[in-house]
C-alpha cells in the first residue's frame, strides 16, 4: 500500500494508500463524514488535493481502490481498459489531466477527443481528477463532451435538453398517472422516457402499467419510450409474457456488494439488457437500459470498503457505478441526486456539486447522463437549490433531466423538477427537446419555430380523448 504525504504551512500530514487519499481530498460532505474517512479539516482536504494531484495515473490501473479478488465491478474496470485510448495521457498525474482536460475542452475538435479518450479512462481516474476541478471546470469539460444514444427519440444530441415525465401515483390510478402524463405532454416533456416508479413491485401491475403507456404512445403516434421501474427479475418475467416492454430498469451501484443489496449482479442485467435487444422495439437506436444511482448508495448497503477495509468515499463509489452502465450500453442513466437524505448529502451546497460531478464523471466516461434535481424535506435545501442545479447542468449540457407534476413527487415522497422548470430551462438556454419528439410537437402546432411551447388549448388537441379520460 503506497503512502502519500504532504506538507502544508508546517504540518505533514500522511495519507495511507489511495482509498485514504482520495476519501481526504473530497469536498465536505455529510455521507463520508458518517462513514468517517473525510478529511478533518480543510487544511487537511487542501493537502489530500495537493499530493493527490502528483499521483501518477497508472497508480490507478496497479492499486485497487476495491480489491477485484473479491469485486467483479473492479475486475470489468481492469478487463475493459482500453490501454490504446489511455496511451495519450499515460504518463500524466492527475493534476496534469486536468490541465489536459480543460485544454481539449476548449478546442473545436473536444467532442471528438474527448470520446475517444473515454474507454482510457478508469472511474477511479475520473473520481480522482474531480476533486481537484471547481464546479466551473465541471461544467465545462462536460459540455465539451458529447454522448448519444438512441431508441424511439435521440438522446443526447447538441443543444437539447430531455425529460424523463415521471408520472408517480401512490395507488397506480390509472386516471391518476393518465392526468399526470397528460400534463407532462402538453408542456413538452418525456422526451427522454416516460417512466412510472410503481407502487408495488408487482408483475400484474407493472404489466397494466406498461399496457397503459403503450396505449397512450400508439394511439397519439408519440415518438417516446415507456418505462415501468420495476427490478429487472420483474421486468424479465414481463417480457416473457408479451408485455410491451421499451426499456429495462434497475438501480446500479459502484461495488458488487452493493449491487447484491439491490438483488442484481453483472450477469443478470447483462440477461436483461440481452432480453430487451431482442424484442427489436426500438426504431432509431438500440439502447435499452434505464439505469440509476446515486452517492451513498454503497454506504447505505454497509458495502462501501475498499483495500484494507477502508471506507470508500461516495463520490468514487459513485464513479465506479458508471462502470456497470457503460457495459450495458444504456438508453439513459441518471444519478438521484439528493434522495438518499441529509445523511449523504447535507444541504443544497452539497447538493448542488455533487450533481455536476456526477455528470462530469459519466459523461466523460461515455455515458448519456442526466440528473433527477431533487431534495429530500428534510434536507437543508430547497427549490432555488434545484434552480441553480437545474440552470447549472443545462450549461453542462446534460442529455436529461427528471420533471413531475408540480416538482413534488407525491408517490415517492420527495422534491424534483416541475414540467414548468424544463420550459424555463429550454428557454433560457436556448435547448430543445429530441428531435424526434420535437417534430411531434411541431405537428400538432404545440411549439413554434424556436421550439418554444406555445398556448394549447387541449379540448382541441389530438389528445383530447386522453383528457376526457377515455
Amino acid at each position: 500500500m503506497p503512502t502519500f504525504t504532504q506538507p502544508l504551512r508546517g504540518t505533514g500530514y500522511r495519507f495511507d494508500g489511495l482509498v485514504e487519499l482520495l476519501a481526504k481530498a473530497s469536498p465536505r460532505r455529510s455521507g463520508d463524514e458518517l462513514a468517517g474517512c473525510a478529511a478533518e479539516s480543510d487544511a487537511e482536504r487542501a493537502a489530500a488535493q495537493w499530493a493527490l494531484a502528483d499521483v501518477p495515473l497508472r497508480t490507478f490501473l496497479d492499486d485497487q481502490v476495491v480489491p477485484g479478488e473479491t469485486d467483479e465491478v473492479t475486475r470489468l474496470i481492469l478487463e475493459r481498459h482500453d490501454r490504446a485510448a489511455f496511451a495519450p495521457i499515460a504518463a500524466q498525474t492527475v493534476g496534469e489531466l486536468r490541465d489536459h482536460l480543460l485544454t481539449v475542452a476548449a478546442t473545436d475538435d473536444a467532442a471528438t477527443t474527448l470520446s475517444a479518450l473515454a474507454p482510457g479512462l478508469t472511474p477511479e481516474m475520473v473520481a480522482a481528477v474531480c476533486k481537484l476541478m471547481r464546479n466551473q471546470d465541471l461544467i465545462a469539460v462536460a459540455a465539451a463532451a458529447r454522448v448519444t444514444s438512441a431508441f424511439r427519440t435521440t438522446i443526447g444530441a447538441p443543444g437539447t435538453l430531455a425529460t424523463r415525465l415521471q408520472p408517480n401515483h401512490p395507488t397506480d390510478d390509472p386516471r391518476g398517472i393518465a392526468a399526470a402524463v397528460l400534463d407532462g405532454l402538453l408542456l413538452g416533456c418525456g422526451d427522454a422516457v416516460i417512466g412510472i416508479n410503481p407502487a408495488t413491485d408487482s408483475p400484474h401491475a407493472a404489466g397494466e402499467l406498461l399496457r397503459l403507456l403503450d396505449d397512450v404512445r400508439t394511439r397519439f403516434d408519440i415518438p417516446v419510450q415507456s418505462c415501468v421501474l420495476a427490478h429487472v427479475t420483474t421486468t424479465l418475467r414481463l417480457i416473457e409474457t408479451g408485455a410491451p416492454v421499451d426499456l429495462v430498469f434497475q438501480s446500479v451501484a459502484g461495488t458488487e456488494g452493493a449491487n447484491r443489496s439491490f438483488g442484481v449482479d453483472l450477469a443478470l442485467l447483462r440477461e436483461g439488457a440481452e432480453a430487451a435487444r431482442s424484442l427489436g422495439r426500438g426504431i432509431v437506436g438500440g439502447n435499452v437500459m434505464y439505469l440509476e444511482t446515486g452517492q451513498g448508495s454503497a454506504l447505505s448497503a454497509g458495502a462501501h470498503l475498499g483495500a484494507g477495509d477502508r471506507p470508500v468515499d461516495q463520490q468514487t463509489l459513485e464513479a465506479r457505478a458508471y462502470a456497470v452502465a457503460r457495459e450495458l450500453e444504456p438508453l439513459l442513466v441518471n444519478t438521484v441526486v439528493g434522495f438518499i437524505g441529509p445523511e449523504y448529502l447535507y444541504d443544497g451546497k452539497q447538493i448542488v456539486r455533487a450533481g455536476l460531478e456526477d455528470h462530469f464523471c459519466g459523461k466523460l466516461l461515455g455515458l448519456p447522463m442526466g440528473v433527477d434535481v431533487c431534495y429530500t424535506n428534510h434536507a437543508e435545501a430547497d427549490q432555488d437549490d434545484m434552480d441553480t442545479l437545474l440552470t447549472l447542468l443545462g450549461a453542462a449540457g446534460t442529455a436529461f433531466v427528471i420533471a413531475v407534476p408540480g416538482a413534488d413527487d407525491v408517490m415517492l415522497g420527495y422534491q424534483s423538477l416541475s414540467f414548468h422548470d424544463v420550459l424555463y430551462a429550454r428557454r433560457v438556454l436556448g435547448l430543445r427537446p429530441a428531435p424526434e419528439f420535437a417534430d411531434w410537437l411541431r405537428g400538432l402546432g404545440m411549439i413554434d419555430a424556436g421550439g418554444r411551447i406555445l398556448p394549447v388549448d387541449a379540448a382541441a388537441s389530438p389528445l383530447r380523448a386522453l383528457a376526457a379520460g377515455r
